[in-house]
């Protein structure tokens, strides 16, 4: 086991170089520049080269690589260009507890929910129940996630008036508090939540149908084994290495939507932190996050791998 942990952790290092250069490349071709919003009429063009060389922009695009990649292995990361005196290391630390607060949260929910919605629709196959889950799956799946989160903003907040729309506490507020900080956070975790209960549950429902018309189960159960213990014992713990495989193949894209939703809601995280830097050109700050994001998505993939060994002892990492 400690050999291919180790194994998984050097290969993370051209993992993340290579997702670094993409990342790079990427954002340079994209139209534009930081200055691209100085709207001031006195920003002459001498003064927009003297920032750019400041910067460091004009240099060729391999040197800009070479010398970005030079400081990161040093575990710098950078200033952003919007917040100038801001490092990014300092603005990701800021970010990220709201950023995991909200995806934690949402992703916990999500499994404790979509596992026995699960088991339900396979064991009850074909039954009213399962069709009403299974239209539901395909609905929670079809509708846009911003589309989702206007709508929970409408009903909640516009309408019933229950939970506030934005931000993480409300504006004034010395901290905020506990149950403040609960209530701004009840609709995006929602939206979150709803977004990946869909495939959650048809994963689930997929893989305990796979597992329950196994010779095995169908033994168990004609030596008279009890239900509950044939399928929480036997079949469930089974089905379980695709669903983890799920969650941790989850991980990148409950970010990716923790970036819609943070934006909608003014949840201050890393997602809304992206965007902004991709409107403001802030190369920094956006090749800071996307390693960040890169990383946290390979150490999950990782720790869903390690965990296959915990519930199926058979399975050994040599």
């Amino acid at each position: 086991m400690r050999s291919y942990i180790l194994q998984r952790f050097l290969l993370m290092i051209p993992i993340l170089i290579g997702v670094s250069l993409f990342t790079f490349v990427l954002s340079r071709m994209a139209p534009g520049d930081p200055l691209m919003h100085y709207t001031d009429p006195d920003f002459t063009q001498e003064m927009r080269e003297e920032m750019m060389e400041k910067m460091g922009l004009n240099r060729p695009i391999y040197v800009q690589y070479i010398s970005w990649l030079r400081e990161a292995l040093k575990g710098n990361l950078g200033t952003s260009l919007k917040y100038r005196s801001e490092s990014v290391v300092h603005l990701i630390k800021e970010k990220i507890v709201p950023t995991v607060t909200l995806t934690l949260t949402s992703l916990i929910l999500a499994v404790m929910i979509a596992i026995p919605i699960g088991i339900y629709s396979a064991v009850k196959q074909y039954s009213i129940g399962d069709y009403i889950f299974t239209l539901g799956s395909f609905l929670g799946i079809s509708v846009p996630s911003f589309f989702l989160a206007l709508g929970l903003i409408y009903i909640f907040s516009l309408k019933l008036r229950w939970f506030p729309m934005a931000g993480m506490q409300t504006i004034g507020s010395s901290g905020g508090g506990f149950l403040d900080i609960v209530r701004h956070l009840v609709l995006p975790v929602t939206a979150l939540t709803l977004m990946r209960l869909a495939a959650f549950v048809r994963y689930s429902r997929g893989a305990m149908l796979e597992v329950i018309s196994q010779d095995y189960i169908r033994t168990a159960r004609s030596k008279g084994v009890k239900e509950k213990i044939v399928i929480f014992k036997h079949a469930l713990r089974n089905a379980a290495i695709p669903i983890v495989t799920m969650v941790g193949m989850s991980i990148a894209r409950l970010f990716s939507g923790a970036l819609i939703i943070e934006t909608v809601f003014s949840w201050p995280g890393l997602g809304k932190l992206s965007y902004e830097a991709v409107l403001q050109r802030d190369y920094p700050v956006l090749m800071g996050t996307t390693l960040l994001v890169a990383l946290m998505v390979v150490v999950g993939n990782m720790v869903a791998d390690i965990t296959y060994s915990l519930i199926d002892p058979q399975i050994r990492y040599d």
